[in-house]
């Protein structure tokens, strides 16, 4: 596990959101915040001040102010500031608090698919049709896992090769089938070679090793769900060979399928005079 799949697990609520236009009088008073502040800046500058400290923040600057900070902002009248802004809690499934791993300040530049998630945010909380919180929450998680991806996974598959994206998108459909590098890269008119550093180029893979890994993933899932057999699931993964399937598994996973299965029972109280 990395050091951050405790993201994967958070939750969110927004109790305020703006797009914000500033005017040459706008200010936010001082004051200790019990939310966390996430603001995107897509044009002009504002001064903040946080926890003492003054920053001129600027066009593509991402600020995430945790809860309990002391802020105040201001505008700058000759560079007026348009922002997005989520104010809300973070907490995990106990209901905790969580601080995120962001920078207080990041320049992450204008991202459109981002300010189009910001948009429909906007549209959703104007419109405030029945539900409209739950829509809303949905959208502000899309927009946090934008932020990790780069930030904090520094992957940005926003920008990633079209072609690369249209061979992920067939292989999460047809990872059971004897994928090829060969086969990749005729569907585009690429020489293998020329597809092979593409790929990793862009995933940070090899084409074997990210095919093989959605395999494992399938599998863990299919073998954490209790209804298939060892053979089984080789089978729906693209695998002859059961014991080549093994071998493979406990490479990447570190312990075998049956020792996962048994991982897995005991971790939710099933044993195997119970089963």
């Amino acid at each position: 596990m990395s050091n951050f799949d405790y993201l994967d697990d958070i939750n969110v609520t927004v109790d305020y959101f703006n797009h914000r236009i500033c005017t040459p009088n706008w200010e936010i008073e001082d004051g200790v915040i019990d939310f966390v502040d996430i603001t995107y800046i897509i044009s002009g500058q504002a001064e903040y001040t946080i926890d003492g400290t003054r920053y001129i923040v600027s066009s593509g600057d991402l600020i995430c102010i945790p809860s309990g900070s002391k802020r105040s902002a201001v505008s700058i009248p000759d560079a007026l500031m348009e922002c997005y802004s989520v104010n809300g809690k973070i907490f995990n499934i106990n209901g905790e608090d969580v601080t995120l791993p962001l920078p207080l300040i990041r320049n992450i530049g204008l991202h459109k698919d981002i300010i189009n998630l910001y948009n429909d945010l906007n549209t959703i909380w104007t419109l405030k049709d029945p539900g409209y919180k739950l829509r809303a929450k949905g959208i502000y998680l899309m927009i946090l896992q934008r932020y990790f991806q780069i930030i904090i996974y520094q992957r940005d598959t926003s920008i990633m090769d079209t072609r690369i994206k249209k061979v992920l998108h067939y292989m999460s459909n047809h990872y059971n089938e004897p994928l090829t590098v060969q086969k990749m890269a005729s569907m585009f008119n690429l020489s293998d070679m020329y597809f092979g550093n593409l790929f990793k180029q862009e995933t940070g893979m090899s084409f074997r090793n990210f095919l093989t890994l959605i395999r494992m993933n399938r599998a863990e899932e299919m073998l954490y769900s209790g209804e298939y057999k060892i053979h089984e699931i080789a089978d729906a993964c693209g695998f002859n060979d059961v014991f080549y399937f093994s071998r493979v598994f406990k490479k990447f996973r570190g312990i075998s399928p049956s020792d996962a299965i048994r991982k897995n029972k005991q971790k939710n109280g099933i044993y195997e005079d119970s089963v």
